[in-house]
């Protein structure tokens, strides 16, 4: 049996994220001869073409856009084992790509970063905030923090911690419409969607043997909670946050929660990685660095929050 051809796979997919042949003789350190002839060798032994060329541009062709997931996979393997070899041994440095919810990234996640860039000056980190559901491997990211609950997947996960959620409005809100007293209560209310899913995601509720449904009902359904905020404390209906990305609101009283005496199916932080368990030391550090400072300020919310 012929041996894969590891370089003719890494310089396709090189040439097919870079858009060229040029962007992919610089990312890869070759010659863009180089390049073009171990593409042109694979697609030989293969019997398909991978690349249409022309003038202009390169494009990637239907046989090639059904296996470039393979073939990023079959790439990031080999140079995960080849890092993992050899990383032990050397200072840590090269890229990492960390993918994360927006609001999450942007209101937890930057003093974290800061301190392992000081320990790790020669790490680059890509950061790429979405509250779309990534594909890691795919995608050819490294780590993937995720707030949800975890489907079945071949993805290695870590959890990191609880996420405290709560049911939040603004005291102007309350006073105008009135405080419900019972899950229930919150038909007769604007009750914002916020979530991954679709808008009709309903919420559950449980209290000593006794549970409840609702369907959001409000106008708006977003899949961020940055825009659901200032809604709430501009007296717009109320809605089930992570009290993370309302922070200053409680603390300053412009939103207030309800309900509380309610419980919720809980949310957890996670750590999500390629099935492949070689990874190159940076990732190894970045991974256990993130578990070690994260695990501490959300547990510690998530107590404040059971304490109330």
């Amino acid at each position: 049996m012929a041996l894969p051809d590891y370089e003719g796979w890494a310089c396709f997919v090189a040439v097919a994220d870079g858009g060229s042949f040029t962007a992919a003789a610089a990312a890869l350190g070759l010659s863009k001869a180089s390049v073009s002839k171990a593409v042109t060798r694979l697609e030989a032994s293969l019997g398909i073409t991978l690349l249409h060329r022309s003038s202009r541009v390169v494009a990637v062709s239907t046989a090639g856009t059904g296996l470039i997931d393979e073939a990023r996979a079959m790439v990031a393997a080999a140079t995960a084992a080849t890092e993992a070899a050899r990383g032990d041994r050397l200072d840590l440095a090269g890229p990492i790509r960390l993918a994360a919810p927006m609001s999450f990234g942007i209101k937890v996640l930057g003093p974290p970063l800061a301190a392992f860039l000081d320990q790790h000056p020669a790490v680059e980190i890509d950061v790429l905030l979405s509250d779309a559901r990534n594909d890691p491997v795919a995608e050819g990211i490294d780590l993937t923090l995720r707030i949800s609950p975890l489907a079945d997947s071949s993805l290695l996960a870590r959890t990191i911690a609880p996420v405290a959620a709560s049911m939040l409005a603004s005291p102007a809100y309350l006073a105008k419409h009135g405080t419900p007293r019972h899950p229930l209560d919150l038909s007769g209310h604007r009750l914002i969607g916020y979530g991954h899913r679709q808008r009709a995601t309903p919420l559950h509720f449980q209290r000593e043997g006794e549970e409840a449904t609702v369907l959001p009902t409000g106008p708006l359904f977003a899949n961020n909670g940055d825009i659901v905020v200032p809604l709430l404390v501009a007296g717009g209906g109320i809605a089930l946050l992570p009290d993370f990305i309302a922070a200053e609101e409680l603390k300053s009283g412009a939103l207030v929660r309800i309900l509380t005496d309610w419980s919720r199916p809980q949310a957890y932080l996670h750590l999500l990685s390629p099935p492949s368990r070689l990874r190159p030391a940076r990732v190894r550090a970045l991974s256990d660095h993130l578990v070690e400072t994260l695990k501490p300020s959300c547990t510690l919310a998530h107590e404040q929050f059971l304490a109330m």
